[in-house]
């Protein structure tokens, strides 16, 4: 959607789902959606082809890929609280989630650690179509399912094989994307529930989106936008907490950080209401 010309149809989406308060509900136009039966095909396709001799040729590949266009695309952007960033083997990331691209600010973030970084993605992001398909197969993806077998059994299974080796993954608690919204939205509890459970600590981000004084090429109500990376204080899970006491601690918790990123960073009290200042970027000429 970033290089399409629905943009307009996406804010109203997003104004309608603040509406409705539903924060987590789809924006983007024209993403794949799959019945159950197609998710679980998808996803054991997808599992099955990570053991062949093709990803694992194309995988690096990819990633160098990755790697460099993370350089080139993100070099420039601020990132904030470096020093927040925790000398440990492997933990999740957390992060707004506000375009297709925003991973390769986090990937920038992850090398600045020499870390690997795997990324959980929606089941329907496998089925995109073209190239951004064919790249979600090939690199790093975690791919969640709605299935409750899969959630409870064989996710934690790929996330505890995943974690043997020093790497992040980066998991967006709030889910859907929402194109230049600045706001954090309310959390979903997944992350914090893999976080608690594998005993890894949410290294907590929030990503300020600032509009420059140029307009936008091709979208002549947009200006072009820059990013601020804000690393927050490191969450840990507590030992002596219940596995459920620790998921809503740390759930809470990150929530307040970013609240409180995004207070600070544009001088006001978070509020559920929608505003067309919301979202980053955007001033209709008149």
């Amino acid at each position: 959607m970033i290089l399409g010309f629905h943009r307009r149809q996406v804010i109203a989406n997003i104004k309608r789902n603040v509406a409705k308060k539903q924060f987590n509900s789809k924006a983007e136009l024209h993403d794949p959606v799959l019945d159950q039966e197609q998710t679980n095909n998808i996803v054991n396709k997808y599992w099955k082809y990570t053991s062949s001799i093709g990803y694992r040729m194309i995988n690096p590949v990819i990633r160098g890929i990755f790697a460099a266009a993370s350089q080139i695309l993100t070099g420039r952007c601020q990132i904030e609280g470096l020093e927040n960033l925790p000398d440990i083997p492997t933990a999740f990331v957390t992060g707004n989630h506000y375009n297709q691209f925003d991973v390769l600010l986090m990937k920038n973030l992850a090398m600045k650690k020499n870390k690997r970084m795997f990324i959980v993605v929606e089941a329907s992001n496998l089925a995109m179509p073209h190239l951004i398909g064919w790249a979600v197969r090939n690199f790093d993806s975690l791919p969640i399912d709605k299935d409750m077998h899969y959630l409870s059994r064989v996710f934690p299974k790929k996330l505890k094989e995943t974690l043997k080796k020093p790497c992040w993954v980066l998991i967006y608690p709030e889910e859907e994307l929402w194109f230049n919204y600045r706001k954090p939205r309310p959390l979903k509890k997944g992350a914090y529930y893999y976080a608690a459970k594998l005993n890894q600590p949410i290294i907590s981000t929030f990503t300020e989106i600032r509009a420059t004084s140029r307009r936008e090429v091709f979208h002549r109500d947009f200006y072009k936008t820059r990013k601020v990376l804000h690393v927050l204080p490191t969450i840990y899970p507590n030992s002596d907490l219940k596995l459920s006491e620790n998921v809503n601690r740390m759930w809470r918790k990150d929530y307040e950080q970013k609240k409180a990123a995004y207070e600070k960073c544009y001088g006001k009290k978070l509020t559920d209401e929608f505003n067309y200042d919301d979202i980053a970027g955007y001033a209709p000429k008149k």
